[in-house]
């Protein structure tokens, strides 16, 4: 017990530095970008008719004649005491945007991780369990062609098979338009096509990993040895147990993926969620709610870490037992 609380509590401060580095270069990356926030959000037709008068409380709103240092710390010091400011865009307070974006994204999210590793899983072990034959040629075919499918392009296929031609799905959006109490089904109608894209992009790269491990599991000599024993239920006692600890690693190291993936595929069926915010935010030069959602994912990706970190000792008491001596 006392092993893990140290453990955690390192995690903790590598995630405290981590979250301070990813937030000094998302504010460098934004601060370099081309785009003048001005420009983007009033329109170079609108500022030609403005007064100086007008032009100065606008640069002085969205901080432009402000030093990229004063900005940067001051947006620190404030987030250390719990305040990560006001939309720009959306003049509300940053958590208050997050929060509701969050809540439409994180349930798809959520799904898309569970199918992602569900399948990935399966299709794995299948692909190893049967080296060399037809369904391992086919799991590695299917996985390298989606690999290397672009995840937005795959969106497209969807959208345009089952939202255009078939029509048995929504276009976009995550509610019907117009309804003010949307049930579940209505949710979890429009959320299929997003979450199937993201749940088949990240499914691949689990079951190559899976297939690989299973593989060597499966040359190993214990393997060789139960076989001899006429030991029945191989995959289910020993190959199983074996490839539980890469697939925890595959599943939250996915969450990263998953996250970054729900960006794009966000944009392509105008799905009002963290990504498109992220997105929005990015574009209009809205430097708290980018700092703040890029703080939050990252959170959320070295979270998951942390957690598939301290299973191990749950899964395998070998290291439990090593950590204890240690």
């Amino acid at each position: 017990m006392r092993h893990r609380l140290q453990f955690t509590a390192k995690k903790l401060i590598r995630m405290a530095l981590l979250l301070l580095g990813v937030s000094l270069t998302a504010f460098l990356l934004m601060d370099a970008s081309p785009l003048d926030p001005l420009q983007t959000n009033v329109g170079q037709t609108a500022l030609g008719s403005m007064s100086s008068e007008q032009i100065a409380r606008l640069e002085e709103y969205w901080g432009a004649n402000t030093p990229a240092a004063e900005r940067y710390l001051g947006w620190l010091g404030s987030a250390l005491r719990g305040d990560l400011g006001v939309s720009l865009l959306y003049r509300r307070p940053v958590p208050e945007v997050i929060g509701q974006r969050l809540a439409n994204s994180l349930w798809l999210l959520v799904l898309a991780w569970a199918l992602s590793g569900a399948a990935g899983l399966a299709l794995g072990v299948l692909a190893g369990a049967s080296r060399g034959r037809w369904p391992d040629r086919l799991v590695r075919g299917w996985c390298l062609l989606i690999s290397s499918t672009p995840a937005f392009w795959l969106a497209l296929l969807l959208l345009m098979v089952f939202a255009v031609w078939l029509k048995v799905l929504p276009v976009g959006l995550s509610v019907p338009i117009g309804a003010a109490a949307p049930t579940l089904a209505q949710r979890l109608r429009h959320a299929l096509l997003p979450v199937l894209t993201l749940s088949i992009t990240g499914a691949a790269n689990i079951a190559l990993h899976t297939r690989e491990k299973v593989v060597d599991v499966l040359d190993s000599d214990y393997i060789l040895f139960a076989r001899a024993r006429g030991e029945k239920h191989i995959l289910r006692r020993h190959v199983l147990r074996n490839v539980a600890l890469p697939a925890i690693t595959l599943q939250f190291g996915s969450i990263g993926e998953i996250v970054g993936g729900s960006v794009v595929v966000e944009q392509v069926f105008s799905y009002p969620g963290l990504g498109q915010a992220a997105v929005a935010a990015g574009l209009g030069g809205d430097m708290p709610l980018l700092l703040g959602i890029t703080v939050i994912t990252a959170a959320l990706v070295f979270g998951g870490n942390l957690v598939a970190d301290l299973l191990y000792g749950v899964v395998d008491p070998r290291i439990r037992r090593g950590a204890a001596r240690g």
